[in-house]
Protein backbone atom coordinates (compact mmCIF):
# COMPACT_ATOMS: atom_id res chain seq x y z
CA UNK A 1 0.00 0.00 0.00
CA UNK A 2 2.54 2.43 1.18
CA UNK A 3 4.13 1.90 -2.49
CA UNK A 4 1.40 3.01 -4.11
CA UNK A 5 0.77 5.75 -2.24
CA UNK A 6 4.16 6.84 -3.01
CA UNK A 7 3.65 6.35 -6.65
CA UNK A 8 0.38 8.30 -6.68
CA UNK A 9 1.51 11.22 -4.78
CA UNK A 10 4.79 11.56 -6.82
CA UNK A 11 2.65 11.75 -9.76
CA UNK A 12 0.20 13.74 -8.53
CA UNK A 13 3.50 16.02 -7.67
CA UNK A 14 4.50 15.77 -11.12
CA UNK A 15 0.94 17.29 -12.38
CA UNK A 16 1.16 19.65 -9.52
CA UNK A 17 4.93 20.98 -10.88
CA UNK A 18 3.77 21.09 -14.56
CA UNK A 19 0.46 23.20 -13.77
CA UNK A 20 3.11 25.20 -11.59
CA UNK A 21 4.98 25.93 -14.52
CA UNK A 22 2.96 27.21 -16.57
CA UNK A 23 1.08 29.14 -14.67
CA UNK A 24 3.96 31.18 -13.53
CA UNK A 25 5.09 30.52 -17.15
CA UNK A 26 8.74 29.18 -15.82
CA UNK A 27 11.66 29.26 -17.81
CA UNK A 28 11.90 25.02 -17.26
CA UNK A 29 8.68 23.87 -18.13
CA UNK A 30 9.65 20.38 -18.37
CA UNK A 31 9.64 18.52 -15.60
CA UNK A 32 11.72 18.76 -12.68
CA UNK A 33 11.68 15.49 -11.74
CA UNK A 34 14.59 12.64 -10.96
CA UNK A 35 12.88 9.94 -12.94
CA UNK A 36 12.04 9.44 -16.49
CA UNK A 37 8.94 8.18 -15.69
CA UNK A 38 6.08 10.71 -14.66
CA UNK A 39 6.60 11.17 -11.14
CA UNK A 40 8.35 13.32 -9.25
CA UNK A 41 9.43 11.29 -5.49
CA UNK A 42 9.58 14.33 -3.15
CA UNK A 43 6.39 14.61 -3.30
CA UNK A 44 5.60 10.82 -3.23
CA UNK A 45 8.15 11.26 0.09
CA UNK A 46 6.86 13.71 1.64
CA UNK A 47 3.11 12.61 1.77
CA UNK A 48 4.20 9.22 3.20
CA UNK A 49 5.63 11.73 6.05
CA UNK A 50 2.77 13.61 6.53
CA UNK A 51 0.60 10.10 6.49
CA UNK A 52 2.38 8.98 9.38
CA UNK A 53 1.19 12.01 11.05
CA UNK A 54 -2.44 11.13 13.84
CA UNK A 55 -5.25 11.31 11.22
CA UNK A 56 -7.04 12.81 14.22
CA UNK A 57 -5.46 15.88 13.92
CA UNK A 58 -7.50 18.69 13.32
CA UNK A 59 -7.45 20.27 9.94
CA UNK A 60 -5.41 22.91 10.85
CA UNK A 61 -2.53 20.87 12.88
CA UNK A 62 -2.43 18.30 10.30
CA UNK A 63 -1.56 21.45 7.91
CA UNK A 64 0.91 22.82 10.16
CA UNK A 65 2.80 19.12 10.80
CA UNK A 66 2.09 18.00 7.29
CA UNK A 67 3.59 21.60 5.73
CA UNK A 68 6.87 20.71 8.36
CA UNK A 69 7.40 17.38 7.37
CA UNK A 70 6.91 17.81 3.83
CA UNK A 71 9.57 20.34 4.19
CA UNK A 72 11.85 18.21 6.10
CA UNK A 73 11.74 15.91 3.62
CA UNK A 74 12.03 18.21 0.33
CA UNK A 75 15.50 19.50 2.52
CA UNK A 76 16.07 15.82 3.05
CA UNK A 77 15.67 14.98 -0.53
CA UNK A 78 17.64 18.16 -2.10
CA UNK A 79 20.62 17.07 0.24
CA UNK A 80 20.53 13.55 -0.96
CA UNK A 81 20.29 14.96 -4.51
CA UNK A 82 23.56 17.26 -4.17
CA UNK A 83 25.48 14.62 -2.11
CA UNK A 84 24.38 11.18 -3.97
CA UNK A 85 24.11 12.32 -7.12
CA UNK A 86 25.42 15.90 -7.74
CA UNK A 87 22.98 17.69 -9.08
CA UNK A 88 19.96 19.78 -8.00
CA UNK A 89 16.83 20.15 -9.13
CA UNK A 90 15.40 23.16 -7.42
CA UNK A 91 17.17 26.36 -6.18
CA UNK A 92 15.02 28.66 -3.61
CA UNK A 93 17.97 30.78 -3.02
CA UNK A 94 16.39 33.99 -4.47
CA UNK A 95 12.70 33.18 -2.60
CA UNK A 96 12.37 34.78 0.37
CA UNK A 97 13.61 33.06 3.84
CA UNK A 98 15.03 30.49 2.35
CA UNK A 99 17.15 28.01 3.76
CA UNK A 100 20.83 27.10 1.80
CA UNK A 101 18.24 27.09 -1.11
CA UNK A 102 16.69 23.73 -0.62
CA UNK A 103 13.24 25.09 1.23
CA UNK A 104 11.41 28.27 1.95
CA UNK A 105 8.79 29.48 3.83
CA UNK A 106 6.53 30.71 0.72
CA UNK A 107 6.27 26.92 -0.04
CA UNK A 108 6.14 25.62 3.38
CA UNK A 109 2.93 27.89 3.41
CA UNK A 110 1.91 26.36 0.28
CA UNK A 111 2.66 23.04 1.81
CA UNK A 112 0.66 22.77 4.90
CA UNK A 113 -2.81 23.29 3.21
CA UNK A 114 -1.84 21.36 0.55
CA UNK A 115 -0.49 18.41 2.36
CA UNK A 116 -3.77 18.53 5.02
CA UNK A 117 -6.50 18.44 1.92
CA UNK A 118 -4.33 15.73 0.72
CA UNK A 119 -5.08 13.29 3.47
CA UNK A 120 -8.75 14.53 4.40
CA UNK A 121 -9.81 14.27 0.53
CA UNK A 122 -7.38 12.30 -1.79
CA UNK A 123 -5.73 9.86 1.06
CA UNK A 124 -9.65 7.61 1.30
CA UNK A 125 -9.69 7.87 -2.48
CA UNK A 126 -6.04 6.76 -2.72
CA UNK A 127 -6.06 3.50 -0.40
CA UNK A 128 -9.76 2.72 -2.30
CA UNK A 129 -7.55 2.38 -5.13
CA UNK A 130 -4.99 0.80 -3.78
CA UNK A 131 -6.34 -2.02 -2.75
CA UNK A 132 -7.82 -2.91 -5.44
CA UNK A 133 -4.37 -3.51 -7.36
CA UNK A 134 -3.34 -6.83 -7.92
CA UNK A 135 0.26 -7.79 -6.75
CA UNK A 136 1.42 -8.69 -10.15
CA UNK A 137 0.54 -5.93 -10.89
CA UNK A 138 2.94 -4.33 -8.24
CA UNK A 139 5.49 -6.11 -9.07
CA UNK A 140 5.52 -5.18 -12.77
CA UNK A 141 5.64 -2.18 -11.81
CA UNK A 142 8.46 -1.99 -9.00
CA UNK A 143 10.57 -3.61 -11.72
CA UNK A 144 9.79 -0.65 -14.31
CA UNK A 145 10.30 2.15 -10.97
CA UNK A 146 13.10 0.30 -9.96
CA UNK A 147 15.63 0.23 -13.48
CA UNK A 148 14.20 3.64 -14.53
CA UNK A 149 15.19 5.02 -10.68
CA UNK A 150 18.61 3.54 -11.57
CA UNK A 151 19.45 4.54 -14.60
CA UNK A 152 18.08 7.61 -13.77
CA UNK A 153 20.48 7.78 -11.01
CA UNK A 154 23.51 6.48 -13.72
CA UNK A 155 23.34 9.17 -15.77
CA UNK A 156 22.91 11.85 -12.97
CA UNK A 157 25.57 10.71 -11.46
CA UNK A 158 28.28 10.64 -14.08
CA UNK A 159 27.18 13.95 -16.16
CA UNK A 160 25.70 15.99 -13.08
CA UNK A 161 23.84 17.78 -15.66
CA UNK A 162 19.69 18.16 -15.00
CA UNK A 163 19.45 20.60 -18.24
CA UNK A 164 20.70 17.13 -19.78
CA UNK A 165 17.71 14.74 -18.41
CA UNK A 166 15.18 17.38 -18.87
CA UNK A 167 15.82 17.31 -22.96
CA UNK A 168 15.76 13.61 -22.84
CA UNK A 169 11.91 14.04 -21.59
CA UNK A 170 10.95 15.98 -23.83
CA UNK A 171 12.79 15.10 -26.89
CA UNK A 172 10.13 13.23 -29.71
CA UNK A 173 9.28 9.89 -28.12
CA UNK A 174 11.53 10.56 -24.53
Amino acid sequence: MLLWYFWLYSFLGFLLERAFAAATRAEHQARRCFLLLPLCPVYGLGMLAVLALPRELPFWALALWGGLAATAVEYGVHWAYETLLGVRFWDYSQAPWNLRGRVCLPFTLAWAPLTAAAVRWVQPWAEALAERVPPGVTWVCLLVFSADALLSARFLRVTGDVEALRSLKTAPGG
